[in-house]
């Protein structure tokens, strides 16, 4: 039987992936495949004779010696128990994202654009490049890059010159939100896991990344792309007088769940929501209109649509947050059947054999490169996912952050590799095979650099 649940995991994962040649959305199979797990869980539930233990972090003792019913009980508690954690992040991924748009409803971000004045190149490439990490670690690398490519639109009007520009905004997006707890979705289940702290992960990953990012964007100030200067248009003022007030809000509110979570001991997903309340007001207070999230007559429906929450509501990534749902529990039902755990200990044991001087950290370290080097072929939210059940190492372990470095930089090798290239992908039409070419080395070297940095720094600190 759980061979029969790895093969379906597998298939799922590769629809996954091929989902531009199969014309179907990433959720769809990975919604199918959660349900599918675990319905099969239900049904061979007395042929199994293992069972993790999430809270414990090791297997379940004498499992194969409980009864159908308590078998089946366990499997309901093990479900409700992964679908809390993942709700957690869903929760805490949609009041960002919603923040996001009522800035965005503000036109705040046009602000950004009028920091650009100059005309070089190379300086624009550098102005992007630190804006990419900076904004990344605040608003997430997704939404950064959705940001900045919407910018850069505006201001470089040759496209062979903003493909380059897209592809070094990818890799800055991905270094800057692997240094933050709310920079990427793969350093959020970890931060929300308990696995990593907000000061430690900053401590750990900030210069890691900041090199990931500089190396790259060094290297690409010296090609001829970057050579010359660009005709740069007047800046308009953004539509909204409160845009730039807007930003600031709802920058300084995103900033504010980690101090929250640190005061308060309260999952994220409380400080956001305090967070997304505190912006509503004021964006419902400068829009002069009533709040009206679900309508319950003409008169009130009339008036939502001019409510700046009802508005970035219909806006955020929906599919997004039902594919995060689907991977995650999928991921959950092989770590439930202690597969993940296995797999760890197997790969471990296997790398070990291999080079048989390595000690245990070396071997560690091996292992997490492998799964940054993989999460440039596949999304690395599973990968983040499965080392959550293959690695027990205690909270601010340096694996940890080594995980969340490899997994958030990785993708960068790949235009499919990461959230990020996938919508720079979309928005500039970006050819796999011309990013592979112009674009995966420089993100190769970034990666290289950055992890030999993050591995001379842990005898530091």
């Amino acid at each position: 039987m759980e061979t029969l649940l790895i093969v379906i995991f597998v298939l799922g994962y590769l629809a996954i992936t091929l989902e531009h040649n199969l014309k179907i959305d990433k959720l769809i199979p990975a919604l199918a495949m959660m349900a599918i797990l675990w319905a099969m869980m239900a049904f061979g539930i007395d042929g199994f004779t293992s069972w993790f233990d999430s809270g414990k972090h090791a297997l379940l003792d004498n499992f194969g010696a409980l009864g159908h019913e308590d078998k089946m009980h366990l499997l309901e508690e093990t479900l409700l128990h992964h679908l809390g954690k993942t709700s957690e992040i869903l929760v805490f991924l949609l009041g960002a994202m919603t923040i996001v748009e009522i800035i965005d409803y503000f036109d705040g971000f046009a602000t950004i654009k009028t920091f650009i004045k100059t005309r070089s190149k190379k300086k624009i490439l550098w102005i992007f490049a630190f804006l990419a990490f900076i904004l990344s670690a605040i608003i997430d690398n997704l939404t950064a890059t959705i940001v900045l490519i919407s910018i850069l639109q505006k201001i470089v009007n040759d496209r062979n010159s903003r493909l380059w520009y897209a592809g070094l905004i990818v890799i800055a997006a991905n270094a800057g939100g692997a240094w933050s707890p709310i920079g990427d979705v793969t350093t959020t289940m970890l931060w929300i896991g308990n696995k990593v702290s907000t000061g430690k992960l900053i401590s750990y990953l900030l210069l890691p990344s900041l090199i990931c990012m500089l190396v790259p964007t060094f290297i690409a100030s010296f090609l001829t792309p970057f050579k010359g200067e660009i005709e740069v248009e007047d800046a308009t003022p953004s539509k909204s007088k409160f845009g730039a007030r807007m930003l600031y809000l709802g920058l300084g509110a995103i900033v504010f769940v980690p101090i929250f979570k640190t005061v308060t001991h309260l999952p994220p997903y409380v400080g956001m929501m305090l967070s997304l309340a505190v912006v509503a007001t004021f964006a419902e207070i400068y829009s002069q209109t009533k709040i009206s999230i679900s309508s319950v007559n003409h008169e009130s429906d009339a008036g939502s649509h001019h409510s700046p929450v009802h508005s970035a509501l219909t806006k955020i990534e929906l599919p997004s947050i039902l594919f995060f749902l689907g991977i995650l529990m999928a991921v959950a039902a092989l770590e439930s059947l202690g597969l993940l755990f296995n797999f760890a200990e197997g790969l471990k044991q296997g790398i070990g054999l291999i080079g048989t001087e390595l000690e245990g950290t070396e071997v560690s370290d091996l292992v997490v490169l492998i799964l940054g080097v993989g999460s440039a072929v596949i999304d690395n939210v599973p990968l983040v996912a499965a080392s959550l059940g293959m690695f027990s190492e205690p909270l601010d372990n340096p694996l940890w952050h080594f995980i969340a470095y490899s997994a958030g930089t990785g993708g960068s090798m790949l235009i499919i590799g990461s959230a990020a290239g996938v919508v720079a992908m979309g928005m500039e039409k970006i050819d796999f095979f011309w990013y592979l070419k112009k674009i995966a080395w420089l993100a190769l070297l970034g990666f290289i650099a950055g992890a030999i940095g993050f591995i001379a720094m842990r005898f530091f600190l």
